[in-house]
């Protein structure tokens, strides 16, 4: 009797794509990219693994838990980073720069109509709804990111610490993201599983895609490997790009103005954020309301469900934060023009620093692949991450859902305490509804953002709200 044994040949490599092609995918993912850095994200592992096969499973992993270690907005990191693998510098600038561009022009445009219509009561009423739906979404966030990162005691025990350490004692980000680290590179070095595999936003389930069957396969590219001498120029280029204004307004205007202000805030932002989007935001959210005075903490809602509700990065929140900031304090100009270079200020100085952090550290973090402590390392970070990120959740939810707080303060625990009785009902029925349309009823970001809108826009026609 004859035997037949059907073989399954493995799918074949893609073939190349030129950087002419390549631009056409990175448009598309940018206008595409909604919701947040977790779906971001998840449109990148949907077009570039599973749709086009230019990158495989496990590499993407990779970059994205360097890019989670890095300070600043990792899906646009990402995106620069696997740009940059295909088709080297101009690879990365386009990638990372298509990612920035349309969120950019949609909040500038959003922030002109904010500061000129934005007390308007149908207006007003628009933004809280979204206030409710922001909330939830960054609830939706822990909860994906806590899903793949805490799949241990030890990574849910640090993530409960680095909670800890930010709400109630106000513990600087990157001396959690360095104490994480450490401790993950510790695990990793002496092979402890307490902090292994990809954490982060991936997205979970599917067929693997294996490295070797994809476009960049396994093998580590020629420009993985620079000299010392590019090295050196690199950094100098970027490092010119992003600091020579800095200087320059500052050697102009003084350290007092605010656009210097602006500039320099921003500045420190990009190098101390780690722990991606959300991160960054807990920073600013922290430091614009309450040390610089730009905005007021419901401002910053607002910010955040303009950039939720329009392409790009999350953090071009900052780029209203610089808005207004400038807007508010225009010196000599007109303070739509003074907010319009605030903004674009904020903008230059928060994404600059991003394709310097790629294109310095990218090629050492490709040849350490399969580096079991680095492994750990960015792991044991993805972990903490999910803490500030709760911070962030728990901040939102107190200046969404009540009027007031007040702070506390016992030896070195400071935080601000909720007044029970400035609760607001419609706020919280609003946000109470987003939660269960994002974390059990599965709907989409887009959909529970229009959906809590319009349900504002109902409660200001019945004079409900103000």
């Amino acid at each position: 009797m004859n035997t037949t044994v059907l073989q399954i040949d493995a799918p074949a490599r893609p073939t190349p794509v030129t950087l002419g092609e390549a631009f056409w995918v990175w448009l598309r993912i940018a206008l595409l990219s909604f919701g947040g850095p977790a779906g971001q994200i998840a449109v990148m592992h949907r077009i570039l693994v599973e749709e086009k096969r230019w990158i495989g499973e496990h590499r993407f992993l990779h970059a994205l838990n360097y890019c989670m270690l890095l300070p600043g907005p990792e899906a646009q990191q990402l995106a620069t980073y696997i740009g940059w693998l295909m088709h080297r510098t101009k690879g990365g600038i386009v990638a990372g720069a298509l990612f920035v561009f349309p969120g950019a022009v949609a909040i500038m445009a959003l922030s002109w109509v904010y500061v000129l219509y934005g007390r308007v009561g149908i207006v007003s009423a628009l933004f809280f709804g979204l206030k409710a739906a922001v909330l939830a979404v960054v609830l939706q966030a822990v909860v994906r990111i806590g899903g793949r990162a805490l799949r241990t005691n030890a990574a849910r025990a640090l993530a409960a610490v680095a909670f800890i350490l930010i709400f109630f004692l106000g513990a600087p980000f990157p001396l959690i993201v360095l104490g994480a680290g450490l401790i993950g590179w510790w695990a990793g070095r002496r092979g402890v599983a307490a902090f292994k595999g990809g954490g982060g936003h991936g997205a979970a389930g599917g067929a693997i895609v294996a490295d070797a069957d994809t476009l960049l396969g396994e093998e580590l590219p020629a420009h993985a490997n620079p000299g010392w001498r590019e090295t050196v120029q690199t950094a100098l280029v970027w490092l010119a790009l992003w600091l020579v204004p800095v200087v320059t307004l500052l050697a102009a205007l003084g350290p007092d103005d605010v656009f210097s202000r602006i500039a320099t805030f921003f500045s420190t932002m990009a190098m101390v954020t780690f722990g991606g989007a959300y991160a960054v935001l807990a920073y600013v959210a922290q430091q614009a309301v309450e040390s610089y005075g730009w905005l007021q903490p419901r401002e910053m809602l607002d910010g955040l469900g303009m950039a939720e509700t329009t392409p790009g990065p999350l953090v071009m929140v900052l780029q209203f934060v610089g808005f207004l900031g400038a807007y508010r304090d225009p010196g000599g100009l007109s303070p739509l023009v003074a907010g319009t270079l605030g903004g674009l200020l904020a903008t230059w100085v928060t994404f600059v620093p991003c394709f310097l952090w790629i294109f310095l550290g990218a090629p050492f973090i490709e040849r350490l692949r399969g580096n079991a402590a680095v492994a750990g390392a960015l792991a044991a970070i993805t972990a903490a991450v999910v803490g500030v990120v709760l911070n962030l959740a728990v901040w939102f939810a107190l200046h969404t859902l009540f009027r007031a707080t007040v702070p506390v303060a016992a030896g070195p625990i400071r935080f601000d305490a909720p007044v029970l009785a400035s609760l607001d009902p419609w706020a919280t029925l609003l946000a109470a509804s987003a939660v269960a349309a994002v974390l059990w009823w599965r709907a989409g970001v887009i959909t529970t953002l229009l959906a809590t809108s319009a349900a504002g826009l109902f409660l200001y026609m019945l004079g409900l709200i103000a």
